[in-house]
């Protein structure tokens, strides 16, 4: 612990004559991580690295320099990472990778800082980079976003084998779903979300769940009818387990019925598969093998598997790794809060120079290797960062210059 201690001190000093004078705790801590401290750690040496900061915080920048100049050795040297690390389990054909934006607005940098890995390695071993279009929420698509995606990830990537939209396969999400019905995977669940909500609370099946395959498949079949259910009657489930310890998994919804016309397919289907049944039948039908995404999906991982499983593929779920955000201080990245920012007049459009979007990243000069180099220096991190625009984009800006 007492060298822990001088390591944080010596990162802290060094934090903090890096940024005028003020060190963050987070970049202290997200230092010594790389000298070995666990996460389960943090909590029993937090108290102690805040004090640290502050201590430091209070100090003259003078003082802050003399002092790292004695503790200095206790900072290690990074090695610079000049490629990402290696991928376990790849065949000789290469690797299959995908990229999900929905189409509810502009590509932004935190798409690429969670894609770029998988464009990256299906360069370095070769195989599929697919860009799969997550429109099967007709009430989110901005319809100008389809063509905005394609534009976006040619510039970025470069390397897109095939750009699929989910909404095109609805009849291939329709035959997995009756599959689920048929192996007692899911039901068509008609209490309402209240009632429900209170079944998952206190850990109690819904009643709909003891029903039997051929009530099911009426049921879904009603769900397909026109005449049938009505938005909001009916949710098909995936029969997980009410009691799960973890509250996202208990019989999580499938499928609903969603009247909204869709910009591509406009009424031709009224029932709508959700992400989850979506994604997982993608990777299997597309033979996904390796997948990168953000550590806040990792329950949707899981259920996912849970459907792998219960359709018998369960040996064919793909090696997933999981990686932390780039949060900015002075900008909300959600495609919803920048459409609400541009309509009220915060920004000009999705191409304004305030804003962190892939259109406005290239029309100001950037290119993709400076995004290309910040990659694989961060690797496939865990770790979030917090950080502003300004002190993030001065990384970039000497990556570009190179």
């Amino acid at each position: 612990m007492k060298d822990l201690i001088k390591k944080a001190r010596a990162y802290a000093l060094k934090n903090a004559l890096t940024y005028k004078g003020k060190a963050n705790q987070g970049s202290v801590i997200s230092s010594l991580f790389n000298e070995g401290l666990k996460k389960e750690e943090v909590k029993d040496f937090v108290k102690e690295i805040s004090k640290i900061v502050f201590e430091v915080n209070s100090l003259s920048f003078e003082q802050q320099q003399n002092e790292f100049d004695s503790l200095k050795d206790f900072v290690s040297e990074r090695k610079v990472r000049e490629s990402l690390e290696e991928l376990p389990c790849v065949k000789k054909s290469g690797v299959v990778m995908r990229f999900r934006p929905g189409p509810s607005g502009a590509l932004h940098i935190g798409h690429i800082i969670s894609n770029m890995p998988s464009s990256l390695y299906v360069k370095k071993y070769g195989g599929k980079f697919y860009v799969i279009i997550d429109d099967t929420d007709p009430k989110t698509i901005m319809k100008e976003s389809y063509d905005w995606i394609k534009r976006d990830c040619d510039w970025i990537f470069g390397n897109v084998t095939q750009y699929i939209n989910s909404s095109d396969r609805i009849k291939i999400y329709y035959r997995y779903l009756k599959k689920l019905i048929e192996k007692e995977g899911a039901y068509v669940c008609t209490c309402s979300s209240e009632k429900f909500k209170n079944f998952s609370e206190f850990k109690e099946n819904c009643p709909c769940r003891n029903n039997e395959v051929s009530e099911n498949l009426m049921r879904w079949k009603k769900m397909l009818n026109k005449k049938g259910y009505k938005e909001g009657e009916s949710v098909l489930r995936f029969k997980s387990s009410m009691q799960n310890p973890n509250p996202a998994y208990r019989d999580f919804p499938l499928a609903r019925i969603v009247l909204t016309n869709h910009p591509l397919q406009g009424n031709k289907y009224r029932v709508w598969p959700l992400m989850n049944l979506v994604v997982a039948v993608d990777d299997i039908e597309l033979k996904m093998t390796h997948i990168i995404r953000g550590k806040d999906h990792r329950d949707n991982a899981e259920r996912q598997k849970m459907i792998y499983k219960i359709l018998g593929f369960e040996k064919k779920f793909p090696w997933n790794a999981f990686i932390g955000r780039i949060k900015f201080t002075d900008v909300n990245l959600s495609k919803r809060k920048i459409k609400q920012a541009i309509e009220s007049g915060e920004y000009e459009n999705f191409e304004d120079e305030k804003l962190p979007t892939i259109i406005s990243l290239k029309k100001r000069g950037y290119k993709p290797e400076a995004f290309v180099k910040f990659i694989e220096q961060r690797g496939l991190t865990e770790v979030d960062k917090v950080i502003s625009q300004k002190d993030f984009f001065k990384v970039i800006d000497d990556f570009n210059k190179q």
